[in-house]
């Protein structure tokens, strides 16, 4: 799409003056503080706005400075972002915390290359932190404003197989007296109006600027690559228990999907074996301990981003061999009353529902 120097700024204009009157009253936008920014910005990465606000404020009152998050243990953080999923940016939150702390003397960077090289940093996030903390004219480009722009473009391929267009795109229409507000008003126009399957053209600041909403196309934008069927795994989960009424738990290895979270052990279903005795092969791979299945307890699907599971989880007595930490870092025996204190993935939260469910039932 080729842009005049005036039609740049007629866009310009009309979104900044849309954002004005439309623009979204979120937490992180009341001040210029790169701590809160950052975390916002990380939060808000694969995840929708109303899920991460009460997250963002809690986090907050727990973590208020760069400060205290380095210094909080990694457990104490992980619990604090248990049901975001996507664990690997809390760990990444954590690991530049410290950095910023120690290289930086507390105050987050406001150098580019800096940014970029805090773990978990990429190019979207950085431009959404130094624009918006330190005005700084540096662009972005997530879902809703690849989607904003493949509309305004009628791109005539999936969005990222045209990266390097929608990037140089970005560039040209940031405002750069404000660039803060003007990413922040794309991505709310994308977030508010523009949106996947029924976009509000009638609302839109841009609607008579571009090709698709003139040639009635916008519902067929932007291209969709083809899907391909998510691999399913059926897992059985043990909920062990010993004689005292102690439940075992173990800790995932740090690295890794779901790194440092605790869970419920148990392990693939293989060809030709049952739930039950998947669970016994796994607990005796896993922990070296040999278990008697009991009753099941729930069946739980879950989807991940490369991949769906079934969860069978089933009650288990713990009958022989002290547990060893074969395959994970941590292995604890805790009651129930305990067991909250500890970060879980949000399948495994079902599983502690249920199992305090049927045991007040």
């Amino acid at each position: 799409m080729s842009l005049s120097r005036a039609k740049i700024k007629q866009l310009r204009r009309s979104l900044l003056a849309w954002y004005q009157q439309e623009g979204r009253t979120l937490p992180w936008r009341d001040s210029s503080d790169a701590y809160g920014i950052w975390i916002a910005e990380i939060m808000l990465q694969q995840t929708q706005v109303k899920t991460v606000i009460p997250y963002y404020q809690r986090w907050l009152s727990q973590f208020p400075t760069v400060e205290a998050l380095a210094g909080a243990d990694l457990q104490q953080v992980l619990k604090a972002w248990q049901g975001l999923g996507y664990y690997a940016r809390a760990r990444n939150l954590h690991k530049a915390a410290k950095i910023v702390v120690e290289q930086y003397q507390g105050k987050f960077p406001n150098q580019l290359e800096a940014v970029l090289k805090l773990p978990g940093i990429g190019r979207t996030t950085v431009g959404g932190i130094l624009s918006a903390a330190f005005n700084q004219p540096i662009s972005i480009l997530d879902g809703n404003v690849k989607r904003v722009l493949a509309r305004l473009t009628a791109l005539t391929v999936p969005p990222p197989k045209a990266l390097k267009d929608l990037w140089q795109l970005s560039d040209i229409l940031l405002d750069p007296k404000h660039p803060g507000t003007f990413n922040q008003a794309i991505m709310d126009l994308g977030a508010t109006v523009c949106l996947p399957k029924t976009p509000n053209c009638q609302q839109c600041p841009w609607k008579t600027h571009g090709p698709a909403y003139l040639s009635n196309l916008q519902h067929q934008l932007p291209m969709r690559e083809a899907d391909h069927p998510l691999p399913h795994k059926i897992i059985g989960v043990a909920v062990i228990w010993n004689e005292p009424g102690q439940i075992l738990i173990d800790k995932r290895p740090a690295k890794g999907l779901l790194g440092g979270l605790w869970e419920f052990p148990g392990g693939k279903l293989e060809a030709n074996e049952t739930i039950e005795e998947c669970i016994r092969r796994e607990i005796r791979e896993e922990l070296a301990i040999e278990v008697e299945v009991g009753s099941h307890l729930i069946t739980l699907e879950h989807a991940y981003t490369h991949f769906r599971v079934t969860l069978h989880v089933y009650h288990c007595r713990h009958i022989g061999g002290e547990p060893q930490p074969i395959e994970c870092d941590e292995i604890r025996w805790v009651t129930l009353d305990e067991i909250d204190q500890y970060p879980f993935p949000k399948a495994n939260e079902k599983i502690i529902d249920a199992i305090i469910a049927a045991k007040t039932s």
